[in-house]
Formats: C-alpha cells, sequence, structure tokens
C-alpha cells in the first residue's frame, strides 16, 4: 500500500450509487476541482458530521469550482437512506471494496468489522492529487471551508496563461 502524494494521478475509480447509476472519479468532476471522500460508514457520528458539511457548503464549493463525492463500504439501502436523512445530493457510492481501495489509494482499513478509515482527496482539474488526508481512525478529516479556501489561495496565486 502506497500514499498518494500531491501530483500524483488519482486512480479511477467507478462508484455505484444508489439507483443503479455509476459515477466515474475523476471523470465526475469534469474538469473542475474535487473532493473524493472515503467514509467509515452511516454508523460514524464523524462521518455524518463530514457529509452533511460537504452538502450544506455546497453552493460555496461550486462557486470556486469544487464538486465532490463520496464512498463506502455500506450496502445501497444503508446509502440511501444516509443520503435521504442529510438531504445528500453530491454523489455518494456504496459497497467499496475496502482492499480495493486500500491497494489503489493508500486508504487505511480497520478490518473487523471491514471498512476504510476516513480519507480524503483534493484533485486538481486534471485529475492529480493535490492534498491528500489520511486518518488511522475515527478524527482527521477534510472540513468543506478548508478545501474551498485552499483552492480560492491556489487560484488567486496561480499565473494566468498568457
Amino acid at each position: 500500500m502506497s500514499l498518494l502524494q500531491p501530483g500524483d494521478a488519482f486512480p479511477e475509480l467507478s462508484l455505484t450509487v444508489p439507483g443503479g447509476g455509476v459515477v466515474n472519479v475523476p471523470e465526475a468532476f469534469d474538469g473542475e476541482y474535487g473532493v473524493m471522500l472515503f467514509y467509515r460508514g452511516s454508523w460514524c457520528n464523524y462521518c455524518n458530521h463530514q457529509l452533511r458539511a460537504f452538502q450544506r457548503a455546497r453552493a460555496s464549493l461550486a462557486d470556486v469550482g469544487i464538486r465532490v463525492a463520496a464512498l463506502s463500504v455500506d450496502d445501497e439501502a444503508t446509502t440511501a437512506g444516509l443520503m435521504e436523512r442529510h438531504r445528500v445530493t453530491f454523489p455518494v457510492g456504496y459497497g467499496a471494496d475496502a482492499c480495493a481501495i486500500s491497494d489503489l489509494t493508500g486508504a487505511f482499513v480497520h478490518h473487523d468489522p471491514l471498512y476504510l478509515e476516513s480519507t480524503g482527496f483534493v484533485l486538481n482539474p486534471d485529475g492529480k492529487v493535490m492534498v491528500s488526508v489520511y486518518s488511522s481512525g475515527a478524527i482527521g478529516r477534510l472540513i468543506p471551508e478548508d478545501v474551498a479556501g485552499y483552492i480560492r489561495h491556489v487560484q488567486e496565486h496561480t499565473p494566468s496563461p498568457v
């Protein structure tokens, strides 16, 4: 397992979303900045707080060109319930193979029961990692205000093409 570093290409992930659709990341970010969140499960209060926070911040994130997607090992019904309960409108994948995702991204895995630990990535419009945040437990994760502030800083300090 190797961690994704800034500048690394984010691996192609197909997220199965409730209702039978598939969202492919990083293509789903459509040339904008992206935030990919792996969360422990609907049972995790910290994860629920993070997902709600990203949903509440969706308009301000969109204003600076940021799209969000999330993924967990939860089943379809549990994921659909979580999305409904928190009114989450960004893509949330379910049924992740925790070990395969770990092999691709370096995300930590809890083995009994099996789930991904909280992990977050900020991707540039080319699908390359700008920031990776790996947690080995319940706390330590991206928050929308930090992501938006970071992207604003990058946009303000990146020279315009001539």
